[in-house]
């Protein structure tokens, strides 16, 4: 009885050591107000043990939802095909390239990341589809509301904090946490441009984007 009590005085000191990380990020010539904006913390003066999740990005309407999937380093990311029609996901990201073939509505495939980075995921049927998987090192990140503001809960300690978005290159500062502290980051997406992009093969879309031997044609 004793030792479950004095178990339970640790765990209400570890839980009282916990501070927040708050403030606003300022992202500058933001032209899609629905964009996503991540705010993510790597611990660098002890190691965290990594926390995989298991996460999903569908293809719904031709589209990829969510656009932006974020995920701790070593997460399985499932995607489903919820389209009547048939879909091949890929990437062609240095960290972790893959290719998961033609498959058909109500079908699913998944894929472990082992490396962080930043995955662009294309569709080599649908050029009109993209999406990112942003696979971090760090299990604390927060996306920010839609005024920009975040909170992060985490232990006293040293972390390099990085604002991130797919438009923008990332805004990193670092900071000793002791208490509660305010910190603001800025983005500046006015020099985005969207290029496009090729299919799996290295080539313009047309008819390169589907497998003859299937039959299977744009839709």
């Amino acid at each position: 009885m004793l030792k479950s009590f004095l178990s339970g005085l640790v765990l209400i000191g570890v839980a009282a050591q916990a501070a927040d990380l708050s403030g606003h990020v300022e992202v500058v010539g933001r032209s899609h107000p629905g964009a996503t904006t991540i705010v993510y913390a790597d611990r660098i003066d002890a190691p965290v043990a990594e926390r995989p999740i298991h996460a999903k990005m569908a293809q719904q309407n031709k589209t990829f939802i969510p656009h932006v999937v974020v995920v701790p380093v070593n997460s399985t990311i499932d995607f489903p095909n919820h389209d009547d029609i048939f879909h091949n996901i890929f990437s062609d990201s240095p960290a972790h390239p893959f290719d998961l073939g033609l498959y058909r509505s109500g079908a699913s495939k998944s894929v472990t990341f082992r490396e962080p980075g930043s995955y662009r995921v294309f569709c080599n049927i649908h050029p009109q589809m993209t999406g990112v998987l942003l696979v971090l090192a760090t299990p604390y990140f927060v996306e920010t509301d839609s005024a920009g503001n975040y909170r992060l809960e985490l232990a006293p300690g040293r972390y390099r904090v990085t604002a991130w978005s797919e438009r923008s290159q990332p805004a990193v500062r670092e900071v000793s946490l002791a208490g509660d502290t305010t910190l603001n980051l800025a983005l500046d997406e006015s020099k985005f441009v969207e290029l496009p992009h090729k299919n799996k093969y290295g080539q313009d879309y047309g008819k390169g984007n589907y497998d003859p031997l299937r039959g299977e044609r744009p839709q």
